[in-house]
């Protein structure tokens, strides 16, 4: 795919496999924050056999807490009404073979796909409500939960492929954030800092883009990006609000639906990476930014 060119000095975001898989080309270590320019071709890391897994999240902790690291994997299959398992791999081999190393079973149950791993934490949205849960991977129990005021939930402001993806963890260089919306912004996304050991609201943006136009959306330097279409085989991230500065921009980089199915984007700073969930798929894609 051509790169799209843009002002400023293009910068290699680590275009490399995810910790623990095999060897890849790689850019630098640290290629600081920019603007997203460019969005590889996705590579598939693994699959689910069920339906129960034709969408999901899987996610690696950036910043993980002993005994886990980063090639510790995650996976939820979020297909059914009761969604409590959350499957361990300890490596690449062992996730892209499907044979977890454990099994957690969570206290309780998750809603869709908006959950993410941060500092030894599982975070996601509880079943049918604004609640959000921190669970603790070590001590395997809950030790934070705190409503996120206003927030709608099951089925009020969704992307648009719905299910039920009204609250959406993010990680970014900075901590934990989350994408929702709200009755007083009428739909339009919301974005707000979270403290990562309290779930408490540390500020809040207003973004003016509507949550249920766009498919996904994910945070990267504190930039907002949203991407177009979740089926579209030639999508793009058409949108993106910068929360240090208050201004937003329309953007036209391209996105590979590659399954046509894409029900989870998330971003991973530690990889330079999104990572994705397409129709059954569990994929990686390289990005690059440019600094100026």
């Amino acid at each position: 795919m051509a790169e799209l060119q843009a002002g400023g000095t293009q910068v290699a975001a680590s275009p490399r496999l995810p910790a623990g898989s095999a060897p890849g080309r790689t850019g630098a270590e640290d290629s600081g924050c920019g603007e997203l320019v460019w969005v590889g071709e996705p590579a598939v890391f693994g699959q689910a056999d069920s339906i129960a897994g034709k969408y999901g999240v899987w996610m690696r902790d950036p910043q993980p807490v002993a005994p886990f690291t980063r090639a510790t994997t995650w996976r939820v299959d979020t297909v059914g009404t009761e969604v409590r398992q959350l499957f361990q791999y300890d490596d690449a081999e062992q996730f892209a073979k499907g044979y977890p190393a454990k099994v957690h079973i969570l206290p309780r149950a998750m809603e869709s796909t908006g959950a993410v791993v941060f500092r030894g934490g599982l975070y996601f949205q509880q079943r049918r409500s604004r609640r959000l849960a921190k669970y603790d991977l070590q001590a395997e129990a809950i030790v934070a939960e705190r409503e996120l005021p206003g927030a709608g939930y099951h089925g009020q402001y969704p992307y648009s492929w719905g299910g039920y993806t009204d609250i959406d963890l993010a990680v970014d260089e900075s901590g934990l954030w989350v994408i929702y919306s709200t009755e007083k912004a009428k739909g339009a996304i919301v974005v707000s800092k979270l403290d990562p050991d309290t779930l408490e609201v540390q500020r809040t943006w207003e973004t003016n883009i509507r949550k249920q136009s766009v498919a996904n959306a994910f945070i990267i330097c504190g930039v907002l990006y949203t991407i177009s279409s979740y089926t579209a085989p030639n999508a793009t991230v058409n949108f993106a609000y910068d929360t240090a500065t208050g201004t937003s921009r329309l953007l036209s980089v391209p996105f590979q639906n590659r399954f046509q199915y894409v029900s989870m984007v998330d971003y991973n700073p530690a990889e330079r990476q999104l990572f994705a969930w397409d129709s059954f798929r569990m994929v990686a894609y390289p990005i690059r930014l440019a600094q100026a």
